[in-house]
């Protein structure tokens, strides 16, 4: 298989009753792909995965799947504590073909070990069997607050071949990412910071999972194929984190779209207010001198 190349972090919209607007999230989708990024990443941190049950995930992928996107350009994110519900939310996309699973380690118990975090993903991959392939293991300690140490991922490559093919770093921590990509570089590494992007693919990362690319994606993709370095993507990062990630990346879907649906998160998120927004709009608009809407 060749470069993994950018994958967007699939926002999810949500109806006036919270359920999730598949028709619009299959057409923001479309807009990805056809903008440049290779697959699309579902449930993930932008997706709001740890907020969607499983009757709707196996809803989504079904809708997906239906609509034409090919399952080998989906990305499916599992983001569950229990390592049998994080094994049944896994075994039913694979089932259906899908090109990675992103998995993040369990995150209600803090401060364990390497060994405990280790058996974890053991036991969700013996539960898996013969399923298990292509899961990249999800390193997002600022969310989950477990984080997977460089000695840790070869512990888990080594003991699982041809099923741990990759590392989402999404730590925004440049050494760790530096050793990472060092000890793994043939482990596809992907960056999930974008300030790091470029700079990671140089060093041999093979591209990312991005939320930014739900609204600038040809952007990203230079940045995470190519190695092109972005100062405006970077800056736009910095304009971003003064807010909750997922309701800002949300809030410039709705700019894209025109449509406000997109402002809409699940509890226990909640949307940013409008003067958050129109400061986004503004910071956007200096930085890469066209309205998006």
């Amino acid at each position: 298989m060749g470069r993994f190349g950018l994958s967007v972090a699939l926002a999810t919209p949500f109806d006036g009753a919270a359920n999730i607007a598949v028709d619009a999230m299959i057409a923001q989708a479309m807009r990805s792909l056809a903008a440049g990024c290779s697959s699309v990443t579902l449930f993930g941190t932008t997706g709001e995965g740890s907020s969607i049950g499983s009757d709707e995930r196996q809803s989504v992928l079904a809708a997906f799947i239906e609509a034409g996107i090919q399952p080998s350009q989906i990305v499916v994110g599992v983001l569950v504590a229990a390592a049998e519900d994080a094994a049944a939310q896994a075994s039913h996309a694979l089932s259906k073909g899908v090109r990675n699973i992103l998995l993040a380690p369990p995150c209600y118990f803090k401060n364990v070990s390497d060994e405990g975090i280790f058996r974890w993903f053991s036991a969700v991959f013996s539960i898996l069997g013969d399923q298990a392939r292509d899961i990249i293991v999800y390193n997002i300690p600022s969310v989950t607050m477990v984080p997977l140490s460089v000695a840790l991922i070869s512990r888990l490559r080594q003991a699982f071949p041809g099923i741990v093919t990759g590392v989402k770093d999404s730590s925004g921590d440049w050494p760790y990412t530096e050793k990472l990509l060092a000890a793994h570089r043939d482990l596809v590494i992907l960056i999930g910071d974008e300030r790091h992007l470029a700079k990671g693919t140089r060093l041999g990362g093979q591209g990312a999972i991005s939320g930014m690319a739900n609204f600038v994606a040809p952007e990203i993709r230079r940045m995470a194929e190519e190695g092109q370095d972005d100062p405006r993507v970077e800056d736009f990062v910095v304009e971003l984190l003064k807010y909750p990630v997922t309701p800002a990346v949300k809030a410039m879907v709705a700019r894209l779209t025109d449509d406000e649906m997109w402002l809409a998160v699940r509890p226990p998120l909640v949307s940013i207010s409008g003067e958050g927004r129109n400061q986004l709009a503004l910071a956007f608009d200096a930085l890469f001198r066209t309205k998006v809407a």
